[in-house]
């Protein structure tokens, strides 16, 4: 059989599968089963200080209760249409203004809540209410009633990271809707914390599901940590001090689906070459510094509040002008529970 009768016939034999809905894998195992990840994200930093009044604009053209949330969509410019900051994660920047209530609701996707500015709101999960200060990280469990509200002066931003494109994968996802505009009132603020969260948990305490009892880690507890943490720590040559929140009843992450960290990086540090597995979301806190790729790419200088994304299997260092301290999520965690989560250090 000439070269061309070979093409025809398996032309013939591909058409004949597609009238079985089949198809042929070897026209497509490399691709599938590439040597290494094959990554649409791009690494992209966006800037705070060019979006902070785009978002702030947002006020004027939508309220919360027409909105559902007003959020800001950061987008990864490899991943256009998607609204996708990497694969797997969805983030976005979420805006309340002064007397203004989010209404309460309920969803599959897990949330995380990273404040960037603003004083006097709050999230509210099952009738908690955590108060909102920069640098606190709050978490909003798959399947628990949250809402917002804002009880005093200036606007107040955060950054949303859901874990909305797994749950998509499965098509997983349910939304319930609270048939009051607000939950009814439930422990005092701060009551999880306190009652879990201290080294301590209730004698007759059962854990009732994969979420972890604590939601609010506010962030002055975490900057103490840290700030007596490195006058004694060996410095990770690829993470500076790295510290993982965790939820205090089980040692696991905080979130089942996502791994969230905050991390110190001292003046005049650079890391060493880095890359995982996993799609990670970078959120500024203090410093200033460089995300260093390579050749191809620029430095990408970073200030306070900045968020930055570095995709799956890519290569990077971090620079630290003056002492950094950066938060960061991904889905590393359930990439470890699936047993495929890889890192390289020090390439």
């Amino acid at each position: 059989m000439s070269a061309d009768d070979l093409v025809n016939e398996r032309q013939r034999y591909y058409a004949r599968l597609k009238t079985q809905q089949l198809a042929p894998l070897w026209e497509f195992f490399k691709d599938w089963f590439s040597l290494a990840p094959r990554v649409s994200a791009q690494v992209h930093l966006w800037r705070y200080s060019e979006l902070r009044e785009l978002i702030l604009e947002s006020a004027a053209i939508i309220d919360p209760e027409e909105a559902e949330r007003r959020v800001v969509v950061l987008e990864n410019p490899g991943l256009a249409g998607r609204r996708l900051a990497t694969e797997s994660l969805y983030a976005g920047l979420q805006l309340i203004m002064p007397g203004e209530v989010a209404p309460c609701h309920r969803h599959t996707p897990a949330a995380l809540r990273f404040v960037v500015e603003g004083q006097g709101a709050y999230t509210s999960v099952n009738g908690e209410e955590a108060y909102m200060q920069p640098g606190d990280f709050i978490v909003t469990p798959s399947w628990t009633w949250h809402e917002h509200g804002h009880e005093g002066e200036g606007a107040t931003v955060w950054l949303d990271v859901l874990d909305v494109a797994v749950i998509h994968l499965f098509n997983a996802t349910f939304t319930e809707h609270w048939p009051a505009k607000q939950f009814a009132a439930g422990p005092p603020p701060m009551d999880s914390l306190y009652r879990y969260g201290s080294n301590m948990r209730p004698v007759d305490y059962r854990r009732g599901g994969a979420a972890s009892p604590v939601f609010s880690y506010p962030y002055a507890r975490t900057r103490e940590a840290l700030e007596h943490l490195k006058q004694d720590s060996d410095w990770d040559p690829c993470h500076g001090l790295k510290m993982e929140y965790i939820d205090p009843t089980s040692g696991g992450p905080a979130i089942p689906t996502l791994s969230t960290f905050m991390q110190l990086l001292p003046t005049g540090f650079e890391t060493e070459s880095y890359r995982s597995t996993a799609g990670t979301i970078y959120c500024v806190v203090e410093g200033s510094g460089e995300l260093l790729v390579d050749s191809e790419h620029q430095p990408l200088a970073y200030q306070p509040w900045d968020i930055f994304v570095v995709p799956s299997w890519q290569p990077f260092r971090l620079s630290a002008k003056t002492e950094s301290i950066i938060f960061s999520t991904s889905d590393q965690a359930i990439q470890t529970k699936l047993g495929f989560w890889r890192e390289q250090r020090g390439q």
